[in-house]
């Protein structure tokens, strides 16, 4: 194998850990907001992870002009509203639910680049978009109705599409790292203003103040870190379908963990929005949205 091969050989299976780390955190997650209120959890990880990120790449925030510094704090907004929406839905419903229904922002993204941008949507978006409705149905339908988890959970996907389309039409190459650093400030502020007006609390023992620093070092910035690198040695194809692998680790580690129980409804409702997803990131490249890069198409919890 040559040095090249094995470069991208070792940054995909770099890329593949990253995936199952993201997908180990809902079941933290899960477990840690049982204890803390979830926008005080989301508030002291982002903090962290916001001052990490600022000591790490204040010369590259330095270097954005202040359009950019702008379009990194709307970006930011936009993706910490998502981020609250997912949480507190994520405490409602099972990590394996919440894990696919979070990926249904591979779905919503082409269809908001449709409705902003007036760019042409594929017939087999109009697929993905059933198999995903069919598979979330068996996933969380309870009689006739959805849970209120499910519905806030693919509203936060929806958020996360949104932020998708923005940082493709926004983004520069060689500002990934100041544009991430701005944007986590960002987050870290619009989870600050959801706990006023008695400001967070920290962590109540030292398994929750583990799940946070785990959110906001390996999580957050290390995984971001090994994402960045993993993705100049891949196309951004590949690195896409080896992400939309996290719900299936989600799923996993939550029946593992025992936080769920694999039954013939997680199986063929998971696989329909998997489908879905893969359809969404396999079909013909037609310029505009699908030549998005790969980093704009991940949301961890």
């Amino acid at each position: 194998m040559t040095q090249s091969g094995r470069t991208t050989t070792l940054a995909t299976f770099g890329l593949l850990a990253m995936t199952a780390v993201w997908g180990s955190t809902f079941v933290l997650i899960k477990d840690v907001v049982g204890r803390m209120p979830v926008a005080d959890f989301l508030a002291v990880r982002f903090v962290i992870g916001a001052l990490v990120m600022l000591a790490l790449f204040a010369r590259p925030v330095l270097r954005l002009g202040r359009q950019q510094i702008v379009r990194g704090l709307l970006l930011g907004v936009v993706y910490g509203l998502g981020q609250l929406l997912q949480t507190w839905g994520l405490s409602m419903i099972a990590p394996s639910v919440s894990g696919f229904a979070t990926g249904m922002y591979v779905v919503f993204t082409p269809i908001l680049a449709m409705v902003l941008l007036r760019q042409r949507m594929a017939g087999t978006v109009w697929l993905a978009v059933l198999l995903s409705i069919a598979g979330l149905a068996l996933l969380s339908l309870n009689g006739v109705s959805v849970d209120l988890g499910v519905w806030l959970t693919l509203a936060s996907a929806a958020l996360y599409a949104l932020h998708i389309v923005g940082l493709g039409q926004w983004s520069r190459q060689g500002e990934a790292f100041g544009m991430s650093a701005v944007q986590m400030v960002a987050i870290a502020a619009v989870c600050l203003l959801a706990t006023m007006p008695h400001g967070p609390t920290l962590p109540p023992d030292r398994s929750a103040w583990f799940a946070v620093l785990y959110m906001a070092l390996i999580a957050g910035a290390g995984a971001m870190l090994m994402q960045t690198w993993a993705q100049s040695h891949l196309p951004a194809t590949r690195a896409a379908i080896v992400m939309t692998t996290e719900p299936v680790f989600a799923a996993a580690f939550a029946v593992l963990l025992g936080s769920d129980v694999l039954g013939w409804r997680m199986l063929v409702g998971g696989g329909l929005i998997l489908a879905a997803m893969y359809l969404v990131e396999l079909m013909p490249r037609r310029g505009g949205f699908n030549e998005l890069p790969a980093e704009a198409v991940h949301h961890e919890v």
